[in-house]
């Protein structure tokens, strides 16, 4: 059986075009977040082996080992966000014509909310942990692929803001408000350091266009 991630860009981009609820945006949160990860891996495949940066060869090795473990994590994650969507669509589909039924449908509802809110938040995770990985390598990695850095920290914090109202739209089924706090804040955290981080990543870029 064939996956989403099994599919040509273009069968990919029809699907994600076509009425079909899934995949949605957080499918395309998590592509986009691929996409980075792999700009990542550019930026470094292009800087190891050069004499000129043999002193930072370690940590390059590091940041693109780093960049290809997240990217096919959010490709990953692109299947289970259809997945639990579509799993989570299937609890409206429960009886609801006595009490009893009414509330374990509830009850479905608010979990299965919950568990849909978790993927995005997973890409929300990952996709920040792409735009660290982006800044670094603008910062030390071979400036002839800085712009493509540039273009890796810019997707990665686009996948982040995607993912993050995918979780949000979510939190509004749960009803635990704990649960929903908790996340929002983390979600706040990331969202704020992101923002930073890509203002460092294009000023570096900025400078060395002259």
């Amino acid at each position: 059986m064939s996956t989403l991630t099994d599919l040509t860009s273009k069968e990919f981009l029809t699907a994600l075009a076509s009425s079909a609820p899934a995949p949605g945006g957080g499918g395309g949160a998590a592509m986009a977040g691929a996409l980075a990860a792999a700009l990542s891996s550019m930026v470094a495949n292009l800087t190891l082996g050069k004499e000129k940066f043999a002193p930072v060869e370690p940590e390059i090795k590091e940041l693109l080992a780093a960049a290809e473990e997240i990217r096919q994590n959010l490709l990953r994650l692109v299947e289970e966000d259809a997945t639990v969507f579509n799993s989570f669509m299937s609890c409206y589909k429960l009886p609801k014509a006595t009490e009893a039924e009414k509330v374990a449908r509830t009850a479905a509802i608010r979990n299965a909310a919950k568990q849909a809110a978790e993927v995005p938040l997973a890409i929300a995770r990952a996709s920040y942990r792409v735009l660290q990985l982006a800044q670094r390598l603008v910062c030390i990695g071979n400036p002839g692929v800085i712009t493509d850095g540039a273009c890796s920290a810019l997707l990665a914090r686009a996948a982040l803001r995607c993912a993050e109202y995918n979780v949000r739209i979510n939190l509004g089924l749960t009803k635990d408000e704990e649960y929903n706090r908790k996340v929002a804040a983390e979600l706040d955290e990331l969202l704020k350091t992101a923002e930073e981080l890509e203002k460092e990543t294009l000023a570096e870029t900025d400078k060395a266009l002259g």
